[in-house]
């Protein structure tokens, strides 16, 4: 019903940025919280960044250095990922807290497929 579609990984060397893209389709009517998680290998994911409305919400590791913003018009969320450490390394997943369009209707949580950012000189 919803696809979450993320974009923007890649390799980087330390001190570089990359801007990750979450693009949601299908049967939306609204979108209400929209997030990015990562996980290291051997690690439990982690939540990196949240945005609800205007207000946003970040973890301490990626404080001053992440900025999470969001196209409501093109129903996406971005990640801007500045002075990249390796230990930023790992796949970023998007999330969505969607409310949908259908006759049943319902609140649902969904999830993208990931993309790898690999922080590496």
């Amino acid at each position: 019903q919803v696809q979450l579609v993320e974009s923007g990984g890649g390799l980087v060397q330390p001190g570089g940025s990359l801007r990750l893209s979450c693009a949601a389709s299908g049967s939306i009517l609204s979108i209400n919280r929209m997030s990015w998680y990562r996980q290291a290998p051997g690690k439990e994911r982690e939540l990196v960044a949240t945005i609800i409305g205007g207000a946003t919400n970040y973890a301490d590791s990626v404080k001053g250095r992440f900025i999470i913003s969001r196209d409501n018009a093109k129903n996406t969320v971005y990640l801007q990922m500045n002075s990249l450490k390796p230990e930023d390394t790992a796949v970023y997943y998007c999330n969505a807290d969607v409310t949908i369009a259908t006759m049943t209707g319902g609140r649902f949580a969904y999830w993208g497929q990931g993309t790898q950012v690999t922080v590496s000189s």
